[in-house]
């Protein structure tokens, strides 16, 4: 593996079936404005409660993505 630079974005998914598809919803939507995306982290998981169900789930991920070595300021990696 060669040497990188990564850049790191928090965000938060949510879901009202799973803590999985918060997790995928959050990285399939954070893709299409992120480039480079390599790795993510759960720092957290919530949740929302009504009428004694679970009602949401929350998680709160770090999004790790590599930041374009040729320091071409067009293509770097990160936010579009």
């Amino acid at each position: 593996m060669s040497d990188h630079t990564y850049g790191v974005s928090e965000i938060v998914g949510t879901s009202t079936e799973s803590i999985e598809d918060a997790v995928c919803g959050a990285v399939d939507r954070a893709s299409r404005t992120v480039r480079n995306l390599d790795w993510f982290e759960v720092t957290g998981v919530r949740g929302h409660i009504e009428d004694g169900h679970v009602a949401h789930y929350q998680v709160t991920i770090k999004l790790g993505f590599r930041i374009d070595p040729t320091g071409d300021s067009q293509e770097a990696a990160g936010p579009r």
